[in-house]
């Protein structure tokens, strides 16, 4: 088995629970790391022999892209989705942080993690 991470990515989404949330927007970070076995990559030298993690990023910003109330909720959309389409992704581990959460607090970030692994 081996583990790809990707981490610190960036997006500028729509979540969370007050209508200007939708409106205005905020900073996010999101970081993934998914188990699979590499070891037939780490002889063949082949992409196709691995987890792409282009694929990864490319899942992440396009489920950060629809707005949901929860970051829970995003968090579920990108583990579900990665299950789906990338069949060789064994265990999820994610973390969806916002920056500067409107919380009425000095608070650098709001983080869920959530790990799944293959059922």
């Amino acid at each position: 088995m081996g583990t790809i991470k990707l981490k610190s990515i960036r997006t500028y989404s729509y979540h969370g629970c007050l209508i200007e949330e939708g409106k205005i927007g905020s900073d996010y970070v999101v970081d993934l790391e998914i188990k699979t076995d590499l070891r037939k990559s780490c002889i063949s030298d082949e992409l196709e022999d691995t987890v792409d993690y282009v694929q990864l990023n490319k899942i992440v910003e396009e489920e950060m892209a629809i707005r949901s109330k929860l970051l829970e909720h995003v968090g579920h959309r990108i583990i579900t989705r990665v299950f789906n389409d990338i069949p060789e992704v064994s265990r999820i581990l994610l973390a969806v942080s916002k920056l500067n959460p409107p919380i009425g607090g000095d608070v650098a970030a709001v983080t869920i993690e959530l790990e799944e692994y293959r059922s």
